[in-house]
């Protein structure tokens, strides 16, 4: 069946959402609750993956992930808030 939009945008993958979280490390599903931006359970897990093989330690998977949001914000910040907001800055 054909869909009713046109979108550029990927279609998220198959499944239930919430039982791709719950299969979350524990560490990452806290970090995730409360990050600024609503990352996707694949998203997260594969930075967390990719810093772990890099060094099997939580604490820098989760800084790598903070790394990565601060990026992401400081990308978007001056499209959204203006190029004056503080996470411009970063």
């Amino acid at each position: 069946m054909r869909r009713n939009i046109r979108t550029s945008l990927r279609r998220r993958g198959r499944g239930d959402a919430m039982a791709r979280y719950d299969r979350l490390p524990e560490e990452l599903r806290q970090w995730l609750a409360f990050a600024a931006l609503p990352w996707s359970a694949q998203s997260a897990l594969r930075i967390w993956q990719a810093a772990m093989a890099e060094r099997p330690c939580p604490r820098h998977a989760l800084d790598r992930l903070a790394a990565a949001e601060a990026r992401l914000l400081a990308r978007d910040a001056p499209r959204i808030w203006g190029g004056d907001h503080p996470a411009r800055r970063g």
